[in-house]
């Protein structure tokens, strides 16, 4: 650690901070280049940054909504279609139980793992939340954010695709180029 604060940030993850060579300044060559109206990831930063969206988010599991909010936060960080966190008082809390397992983000901190039930269904760690973030990511404290994989998730309306990988929990909205984190052959960006 680098030092006693609750906010210490382990040796291991200020290392994992310094070996990403994209971060935001340069599009690659390989990148899409975005259209009008359209988004590249890899002009995203990182560290990343957090920003307010009053678009409006639906997540609905099978026939039940999950959330409804015009108040989300996105983590836009290079080469990662954004991170939707919506605020707890706007998701159906009832349906989230606590999960098994822990990670933690170099950049946001600990991270706690949620599993939707509803009593007869069961979908294991399907959304995650830091409650006690890191200081640069404070802000989310207060907020979960799903895996679109396995729920209906949307943006204003439109579908979203869940980013590629399986680790990741990025939503493809329909304005975003990549390529992506996650895609074959990816795992050094």
């Amino acid at each position: 650690m680098t030092s006693n604060s609750p906010d210490a940030i382990p040796d291991w993850a200020l290392a994992a901070r310094e070996q990403w060579h994209w971060r935001g300044q340069s599009r690659p060559a390989f990148a899409v280049t975005p259209a009008a109206g359209q988004v590249s990831v890899w002009d995203f930063p990182r560290p990343p940054r957090i920003v307010a969206d009053t678009r409006e988010v639906v997540i609905r599991w099978g026939d039940r909504l999950v959330a409804r909010t015009r108040r989300s936060l996105l983590v836009l960080e290079t080469a990662h279609p954004p991170s939707f966190y919506l605020p707890w008082d706007d998701v159906v809390r009832d349906l989230l139980v606590p999960a098994s397992g822990s990670s933690f983000c170099e950049w946001k901190g600990p991270a706690r793992y949620w599993t939707l039930s509803d009593g007869v269904r069961r979908l294991p760690g399907v959304a995650w939340s830091y409650p006690q973030p890191l200081a640069d990511a404070a802000v989310l404290a207060n907020s979960v954010a799903f895996y679109p994989t396995s729920l209906d998730c949307r943006v204003d309306g439109a579908s979203v695709r869940p980013q590629p990988g399986g680790f990741y929990g990025g939503w493809i909205t329909p304005e975003l180029v990549g390529p992506f984190k996650g895609d074959p052959g990816s795992a050094g960006w």
